[in-house]
Order: structure tokens, then sequence, then C-alpha cells
């Protein structure tokens, strides 16, 4: 990897990189577009739709194959988890400290990176979507706040098939079978129009919503298929993930059932044809 001035590249990320991609190549068929959009020189927001834990190696995996160092926002939680949590800071990825006094710090630490030329990526949902039908949902406004203070391009990244290896809420594996996986850079999303309105609530739903909307557009032509009317908010339509958990478990226990439905017909065939004592 060359990478451009500014976008760090330290041995750990080397390290990290030279382990997961085999894993990656192993895993996945890759479907790439738009590189073209990938500016090559300056700090750049990266956003994508998220839709299970398996695709944030997918969306770095696009990234830093086309020699851009990625630095997530991740969840403080993260950092705490024993050696991981080490690993994610020697990286160079940036803790979010949602709720807290430090929240005011992930923006600034994201600052001081675009400004050095680094690349963010930022989940703009906030989480694995809620979405029955794993669309985009809502966006949160922090890559909104984020992309207006800095005026740096917002780079849509759609991504679709990762769930084919790590399926939704899951945390291991659904296959060792190679599953297509797309991903695809759309060109920047034109913020310029809000640049010099307040920095207000008002704005920032704006903004968002446009990003987001570009994401689902692309998202739609990689699906070929259309998104719903109306974009799922979880904080008005709840949490789905336990009611998507409980109906693949239903079909694992029919899948079961259906499997072993012959052997049990044949228990059965020669339960009925043994002669009974006399």
């Amino acid at each position: 990897m060359k990478p451009a001035p500014g976008r760090s590249y330290p041995p750990m990320y080397r390290a990290v990189a030279t382990l997961l991609r085999p894993v990656l190549t192993l895993s996945t068929r890759r479907h790439w577009a738009g590189a073209e959009n990938l500016p090559v020189t300056g700090g750049f927001i990266a956003v994508a739709n998220h839709v299970t834990n398996f695709d944030p190696l997918t969306f770095a995996h696009f990234l830093v194959d086309h020699d851009v160092p990625v630095k997530f926002l991740a969840k403080k939680e993260l950092f705490g988890i024993p050696f991981f949590g080490w690993i994610l800071t020697k990286v160079g990825h940036i803790p979010v400290h949602r709720g807290t006094a430090r929240a005011a710090d992930s923006l600034k630490d994201a600052q001081d990176a675009l400004e050095r030329g680094e690349c963010v990526a930022i989940f703009p949902e906030g989480t694995l979507t809620h979405d029955p039908a794993a669309w985009p949902m809502k966006g949160k406004t922090g890559v909104a706040r984020l992309a207006l203070a800095t005026r740096v391009p917002v780079v849509p990244i759609a991504q679709w098939g990762a769930h084919r290896v790590v399926p939704r809420f899951a945390s291991l594996p659904h296959t060792l079978v190679p599953q297509r996986v797309d991903v695809v850079a759309g060109p920047p999303v034109d913020l310029s129009d809000l640049y010099e309105l307040p920095i207000d609530a008002t704005t920032l739903r704006l903004a968002t919503d446009r990003i987001m909307m570009r994401l689902t557009d692309q998202l739609a032509e990689l699906r070929g298929e259309a998104p719903p009317d109306r974009v799922w908010d979880r904080s008005v339509d709840g949490d789905t993930k336990a009611e998507y958990l409980a109906e693949r478990a239903a079909a694992r226990r029919e899948q079961t059932r259906r499997r072993l439905e012959p052997l049990n017909r044949l228990a059965r065939r020669g339960t009925a044809s043994t002669p009974s004592d006399r």
C-alpha cells in the first residue's frame, strides 16, 4: 500500500491487514466498483450502510485495497475489551463516547484526523439496521455535524452480501462457502449549500437525510429492488432483533425437522412391521 500523505498506516495496521486479508479473500467473492470516487489526497468521510457485524470488515477491505487505510469511529466499549481494545488503539481507530461528558472528544479527534488527511469511516445509523428488510434506517446526525464542521467530502459506500457470511445480529459465520459481496462507492454527497447555514438541528437533519438518501439509492441499485416508502425509525418503530432471531431459530428447527423426517418415517415403518409378541 502507498497511502497518500497524512493517511497513516502504522505497523499494527499492516499486521492486522495482513492477517485478515486472506480470511476475507477466502470467505467472499468481491464485486467492487466506484473506486474512482475515493479522493486520492486529503481527508474525507466514508459512510456505509450497516447490516451485519461482518460488514465493517468488507467495508475496510474495499478501502484498504484501494490504498486508503481507513480509521473507524467505533463505540468506546470496544476499546475496553482486553487486547482487542489495545489493537484498535494501535491501529488508530477513534472511540465514540456516546452519552457522556466526553462525547465532544470523539468529534474533535475525528476532525483532527480529517485535517491530517485521514479517511474516517462512519456507519450513520449508529448500529445494525433494524429495518425488517435490511434497508438503511434513519441516520444519526453525528456524521452531518462532522461533515459541516470540516467541509471534507462525504463518500457514500453501499454494500450488500456480507450478511450471507455472518447473518444479521449474529457473531459467527453461517457458511464456509465464499459468498458474493458487492461494495460500491458513489460520488461525494453535495452539502455545499448548507455550509453557510447555522449548524442547528434543522440543518443537521437535512444533511443527514441527504446522506442517507444517497446510500439508500445506491443500495437499491445493488439489490435491484425499490426501498420502502418510509424509512425505519428505531425510536418509533422499535427494535426487531429479538423477533428476527426468533424467526431464524424457528426456521432452523423446521429445517432440522425436514431433514430428519425421512429417518423418522423409516423408524415408524419399522415399528409397524415388527410382529407382535405371541
